[in-house]
């Protein structure tokens, strides 16, 4: 998964942009760059398949087996969840329109399980996000998550008022940060520098919630990360 943490730029500020000023790239750019993300994604527990499937059939390494076995079962499980993920975050999911605060902290809690971050999800069970929510807390969890990059604790939230949605994403831990191009993203500006697998889900999360009408707010503090997100009832 890529590393989105690290340093920023202006520690202690808040950054809120109406999702709409912000300019699309190209959507060819666009799709382009996701399915390269996609592939980074993809390809680590993919090579390790590969791999302990070579050390099963490698004849000098039978006194191997178990962690071959334990490779392949391990990556095709991450391979598996980045999948499940992938659906909901970045493609149509399903034929359903909506889905249950508990099928999104279980997909949550596994992409979770691959990286050093904790995930406390305060959302009951029952809640029900339609699809642009859902796809806008998917992002929202993974960017939050990624933020934590020596570990620590991102919490998810949502609250509603009678014209809004509301999602926050909270990351506190030591060296909770966001790099440069990530903050980029999140707030709709185009890649200024730095590498563009860093800025491709942040500006995409920007676009979900772009096409909904809402705004997304940054606040960046010494060790702490949060990030709001205000989706308007349709």
């Amino acid at each position: 998964m890529d590393d989105l943490s690290l340093t920023t730029p202006e520690q202690g500020s808040e950054t809120e942009t109406p999702a709409k000023v912000a300019a699309l790239p190209n959507p060819h750019e666009l799709a382009t760059q996701l399915v390269a993300k996609l592939c980074h994604d993809f390809i680590s527990p993919t090579g390790a398949i590969i791999s302990g499937l070579d050390l099963l059939s490698d004849p000098s390494a039978q006194d191997m087996r178990d962690d071959a076995v334990n490779l392949i079962q391990t990556s095709a499980t991450k391979l598996v969840t980045l999948v499940h993920f992938a659906r909901v975050a970045f493609g149509a999911a399903t034929s359903a329109e909506a889905f249950s605060a508990k099928e999104l902290n279980k997909t949550l809690s596994d992409v979770f399980s691959t990286m050093r971050a904790t995930l406390a999800f305060d959302v009951a069970d029952e809640v029900v996000f339609e699809k642009p929510a859902a796809r806008a807390l998917m992002n929202l969890g993974y960017i939050a998550g990624n933020a934590l990059p020596t570990g620590g604790t991102a919490t998810l939230r949502r609250e509603e008022t009678d014209e809004a949605i509301i999602l926050t994403a909270q990351s506190n831990g030591p060296r909770a940060r966001l790099k440069p191009e990530a903050v980029e993203g999140l707030n709709g500006q185009p890649l200024s520098d730095g590498l563009s697998g860093q800025w491709i889900q942040p500006f995409w999360l920007h676009s979900v919630v772009q096409e909904a009408g809402g705004t997304l707010a940054v606040t960046l503090e010494p060790d702490s990360l949060g990030i709001k997100i205000v989706l308007p009832k349709k």
